[in-house]
């Protein structure tokens, strides 16, 4: 079962629009080392991530290996995201249990969400201004350059 499928309600696709372009078609179950490649995670990392919570619930085989679903698939694709704008792990689990915890939770989810938007737009405002440095340096190499390269052909 998935974070997703443990909440028990359909309304809340956390996990974003399907990732279908990059599934075989027509499956919906898959090994820990398909998931390897289909991620870029590794095998330990997908192992952590169930035993801190961020991915409980993984189906087994009668054999007791790990099978993940698109489902699964779609959940690690917003973990990346949220891993991307630098979610600390806690929050990420957190988020997790929300999730879990059903519909009622939606406000913490929330006020989870918009205090790592506005991280990220603070980053991109930071960024932005690392940016405009580097492009003035930039400029500022390539003007001398292009007077050096005049003197020498004098």
């Amino acid at each position: 079962m998935t974070v997703m499928e443990t909440t028990g309600t359909r309304t809340d696709t956390c996990a974003g629009p399907p990732q279908q372009n990059r599934r075989p078609d027509g499956q919906d179950r898959y090994t820990i080392s398909e998931v390897v490649a289909l991620t870029g995670l590794t095998a330990h990392t997908l192992r952590w991530y169930e035993r801190i919570g961020l991915m409980p619930h993984i189906d087994r085989s009668h054999t007791g290996q790990r099978r993940y679903t698109n489902r699964d698939l779609d959940w690690l694709d917003l973990v990346g995201k949220l891993r991307l704008t630098g979610m600390p792990v806690a929050d990420m689990v957190r988020y997790a249990e929300l999730v879990r915890e059903g519909d009622h939770t939606y406000g913490e989810r929330f006020d989870l969400l918009k205090t790592t938007r506005e991280d990220v737009l603070a980053r991109i405002d930071e960024l932005r201004g690392t940016l405009a440095v580097l492009d003035r340096k930039i400029s500022f190499y390539a003007d001398a350059g292009r007077a050096l390269a005049s003197e020498r052909s004098r």
